[in-house]
């Protein structure tokens, strides 16, 4: 009896039938919410106009009819910030308002700038004042601003570990027990641990509950991202691929319109949490659609792949040259695309401007991407493009580094080229991965290269804030560095268009030998005494 793989399966069930398409369908809902839980902290987290509240001027405020910014004037001192004089965040006069005359109809009169200068300053004492228009955020509500702005970013720092530690275990445990049942447990973990981030009753819990968050979101996306990839021929697996990470994109474009009318921050985060409730019905309708159909040859020969994985490892993907190779190059990329793409991200959040708008502009840009992908990697290849977009992306940073700012279109048109080419680079890593390794490790090689992302997402900021206090075009000379060489390194990895997918190491170190065992194996998937044809050439049966 002759052995089989998932592709000569495919060919016999259907290379991207019904049942496929409903299934990657439905897979596809997946990438949606991720948008919201990756980069939501713009608006969940966002930290609005403040400065410190004096309740005894604030008991004023309300009985003369001020507003805040008539008590801003009187309280705060003003502060040097980049040559420019602004009201301090985190200071206020240490006076008694009783003693300097304070009045309804003159509040600043008795108090002058020559006795401001000389006035007292000390830290906030009665919390913040904060310019937000009826909004709430975390950071509104905890007063997470000042010597405890700190923990905004661990918000961020804490879902990225946990994007960290999950990635690896559910990329085991896929490969161990199933894609299914891999999927399933992290919707759990997510709809559980998101609905607990909304309850949180102060920010050592959320940041806890956020963590844990964070550790069933990844790793369920990269699961169904090698569910769909392994349900459908070679020749589909590009564009689903593609599509898979084309819906993070409108999730981006739907995300600034949902917290544009979802105010606070605890309603946002039910709402981004809401379809993974949704996702846990998956497994049954995964199990309906696999019956009756080829695919469930499909499913057991997932069931027998993921019973060898008892014996894979990490060492599987360093222990051989080339599988060495491969963990390197795209775990380096992983590392570039999120530095770049982040970085640049923030870089266009500091320009100002309305943080809806951006957020929109952001995604649209992102679909161009999608597009040349499709139109490029099915007839030029995958290393071609792949390594181009990493070079377009640096060449881009390093120019736009170097033009003057009184050119701000030009810069910024260029700053978007960039994104356009790390954002292909993002999309294309994905599934260049998941091509390069064999199947009884494909979970676990994508879960650990793409650890190098979460690292990368952590680094970001502190490469974009702490490089662009020497020098605020810095950070784009270290993001064109990288790109450059990242899309050096890609030119390295062998073209994997129309290949298919790799079922053991040695598929990988001797792809010639392999190439050639297969031309001359016969393969027939059905008995011979079946009443089922097939459609292969009969020199192969």
């Amino acid at each position: 009896m002759h052995s089989f793989t998932f592709d000569d399966i495919l060919e016999e069930a259907g290379t991207f039938g019904r049942s496929q398409k409903r299934i990657f369908a439905l897979l596809c809902m997946v990438s949606m919410p991720w948008a919201g839980v990756y980069v939501g902290i713009v608006f969940q987290g966002f930290t609005p106009e403040h400065w410190c509240r004096d309740s005894g001027v604030s008991e004023m405020r309300q009985s003369c009819g001020w507003n805040l910014m008539d008590t801003r004037k009187i309280t705060i001192p003003l502060v040097n910030t980049s040559g420019v004089s602004v009201h301090s965040r985190c200071e206020q006069y240490d006076l008694d308002w009783n003693a300097t005359g304070l009045t309804c109809d003159h509040p600043g009169i008795h108090f002058a700038d020559t006795q401001q200068s000389k006035a007292p300053v000390t830290s906030c004492k009665d919390g913040w004042e904060y310019d937000y228009e009826g909004r709430q955020s975390f950071v509104t509500e905890f007063d997470l601003v000042c010597a405890d702005a700190w923990v905004v970013d661990m918000f961020q720092a804490t879902v990225n570990v946990g994007f960290f530690i999950g990635s690896i275990a559910i990329g085991y445990l896929a490969d161990r027990f199933g894609r299914k049942a891999s999927f399933l447990m992290s919707n759990l973990l997510n709809a559980v641990f998101g609905i607990l981030v909304a309850w949180s009753p102060n920010w050592i819990l959320m940041l806890v509950f956020r963590a844990f968050y964070g550790f069933g979101v990844k790793g369920g996306w990269v699961a169904g991202y090698v569910l769909i990839t392994e349900l459908v021929g070679v020749e589909h697996r590009r564009t689903v691929g593609v599509l898979y990470q084309m819906l993070f994109s409108v999730g981006i474009l739907i995300l600034p319109l949902i917290s544009y009318f979802i105010t606070d921050w605890r309603w946002l985060q039910l709402v981004i949490t809401a379809p993974y409730l949704v996702f846990l019905s998956y497994y049954c309708i995964f199990a309906l659609k696999l019956e009756n159909n080829f695919l469930h040859c499909i499913l057991q020969t997932m069931r027998d792949n993921n019973a060898n994985a008892s014996t894979a490892s990490f060492m599987d993907l360093i222990r051989t040259p080339k599988m060495r190779k491969h963990t390197f190059i795209l775990s380096f990329n992983w590392f570039t695309s999120a530095v770049v793409y982040q970085g640049l991200i923030m870089r266009l959040g500091i320009l100002g401007g309305n943080v809806y708008i951006d957020f929109l502009i952001s995604g649209l840009v992102e679909f161009p991407a999608a597009f040349l992908i499709l139109l490029t990697i099915d007839r030029i290849g995958r290393r071609l493009p792949f390594a181009t977009a990493n070079i377009v992306a640096g060449a881009s940073c390093i120019i736009t580094a170097m033009i003057p700012e009184s050119m701000f279109w030009f810069k910024t048109a260029v700053a978007c080229i960039g994104r356009l080419g790390i954002t292909m680079t993002f999309e294309m890593v994905v599934f260049v991965n998941t091509e390069l390794y064999p199947t009884f490790v494909r979970n676990l090689g994508v879960s650990v290269c793409s650890t190098l992302c979460d690292i990368g997402g952590i680094v970001a900021p502190f490469l974009l804030y702490r490089l662009a206090a020497i020098w605020l075009e810095l950070p784009l000379i270290i993001f064109g560095v990288l790109a450059f060489v990242a899309g050096a390194l890609v030119l390295l990895l062998p073209e994997t268009r129309g290949v298919p997918l790799p079922e053991t190491i040695d598929d990988i170190e001797f792809p010639e030998k392999i190439i050639e065992l297969k031309r001359t194996q016969a393969v027939n998937l059905l008995p011979t005494n079946s009443d089922v044809t097939t459609n292969k050439d009969p020199e192969m049966v």
